[in-house]
């Protein structure tokens, strides 16, 4: 086994298990999501640690299939654990202050956060999306790769 195939064998191997840690991290915070300041906001933290995880499991699943230099897989692993983490904490950290009416006006229902807390949030939405539509990008290439082999 070369050491290309070692390392995405280990990579495949953390996406199943940080997945399904964020899944849990998920259904865990369905059990405060009621609790906080918009509990609409913590559905949607709640929503998105399950699917989030979910979508980490599916990829570690897929990892081995994908054709891509080091470089490109680690850049693609780390994109896409960021940004999947990043979501469920933007998300629930939006619920808890009571924030995200800048970057989320519809779940947030009109709760404005304090400077702070709106910069956060926003930073958080905005890598995130950046990073995750960048990682799916690489992984579609890697698929892509692959399958003309």
């Amino acid at each position: 086994m070369s050491s290309l195939s070692l390392r995405q064998e280990q990579q495949a191997y953390w996406l199943l298990l940080l997945g399904i840690v964020l899944f849990l991290i998920g259904l865990l915070t369905g059990f405060i999501s009621g609790g906080i300041a918009n509990p609409r906001m913590g559905l949607s933290a709640h929503l998105e640690g399950l699917m989030n995880g979910m979508f980490l499991v599916l990829l570690g699943l897929l990892w081995p299939r994908l054709v891509l230099g080091s470089v490109a897989l680690l850049s693609a692993f780390w994109l896409v654990t960021y940004a999947a983490f990043a979501n469920w904490l933007g998300v629930l950290l939006a619920g808890i202050w009571g924030a995200g009416a800048g970057m989320m006006p519809i779940a947030a229902q009109g709760m404005a956060g304090s400077g702070t807390q709106e910069a956060i949030i926003s930073f958080l939405l905005i890598s995130l999306s950046v990073a995750m539509v960048l990682g799916v990008v690489l992984i579609i290439w890697g698929l892509w790769r692959g399958g003309k082999k």
